[in-house]
């Protein structure tokens, strides 16, 4: 395929892959609905475009763009503006946190005219968005092929993998949303229990043990070690009033229709809703989590 490509949503992820694609020599045309944000990244090099029409108009023949923006409203108006201007044969891949049956509405709309349409679940942050994200990619397997040169440059070394189906690979994402909702709240109410134990330990410490060789070595303790650096062993600054954008919700209604369990990812999204009323340490932990790895806010009512 051309190296070239359109990107829609130059936020921390967003921006971090456009940063990404365009060190790798790809051309990048990218858009953002807040024009300060757009300015920025022309001002870095990066082509910039201030409309959809103008996107459009910039790419060469089959267009190709990927939007990053918010799952929900925000990507169903970005889609339908896109789906004006597109043509038979242009390609949007839908890199939103979105619901999977979102993701299969999205499509349906788009194969109405003939667009192409695949779906990206990413995961590793902004710093991963930059330094090499994890890529969950559903939709066909001819177009996966057609685009894994892309891929293949968003990701770190074998992190692409292909699910068959439109929404596959949100739905892969999805569960891996819950899966790490249910990880974090266990290390939350971990260190919770050592702050409060007789003994005191320091927490950095203990991050810095367990993440060196143990069984719960994992980026999550380290990140919460790094979080100890920045903030103190207290998280004083840090709120206990833990933000959530609602993706592990789309978990737990999925296990419900399955009727399958899920105590703890359930668990873990009633915490999150309940540290709003009853901020705590174990909401400190999980706040500063998020904000090493996502650059999330540590300021109370800051919900992203």
């Amino acid at each position: 395929m051309k190296k070239e490509i359109g990107i829609v949503g130059l936020g921390k992820i967003g921006g971090n892959i456009a940063r990404r694609l365009s060190r790798s020599g790809w051309r990048v045309v990218g858009y953002n609905r807040t024009r300060d944000v757009t300015q920025a990244f022309e001002q870095e090099g990066i082509d910039a475009a201030y409309s959809i029409d103008e996107l459009i108009a910039k790419l060469t023949k089959p267009r190709v763009i990927l939007t990053i923006l918010t799952s929900g409203k925000p990507t169903d108006e970005i889609l339908e503006s896109l789906l004006k201007y597109l043509e038979p044969g242009d390609i949007i891949i839908e890199g939103a946190n979105s619901y999977y049956k979102d993701t299969i509405r999205r499509s349906k709309f788009a194969e109405k005219k003939g667009i192409k349409f695949i779906d990206v679940g990413i995961s590793g942050g902004p710093g991963g968005a930059l330094s090499g994200a994890c890529l969950m990619v559903g939709g066909n397997r001819e177009l996966f092929d057609q685009l894994k040169p892309l891929f293949e440059t968003m990701a770190k070394p074998e992190a692409v993998a292909h699910f068959e189906g439109i929404g596959a690979g949100h739905f892969v994402k999805m569960v891996h949303n819950g899966i790490e909702y249910g990880m974090m709240q266990s290390i939350g109410e971990g260190f919770n229990i050592l702050k409060n134990s007789p003994y005191n330990p320091d927490l950095s410490e203990v991050a810095r043990i367990y993440n060196n060789g143990s069984v719960v070595e994992s980026r999550l303790i380290g990140w919460l070690k790094s979080a100890f650096a920045k903030f103190g062993q207290d998280l004083k600054d840090v709120s206990g009033a833990v933000g959530f954008t609602g993706e592990a919700e789309y978990t737990v209604e999925t296990a419900r229709e399955l009727k399958l369990p899920m105590e703890i990812i359930v668990g873990s999204v009633e915490f999150r809703k309940d540290s709003q009323r009853h901020p705590s340490f174990i909401g400190k932990i999980l706040t500063a989590m998020r904000n090493q790895f996502g650059g999330h806010s540590i300021e109370p009512g800051k919900m992203t």
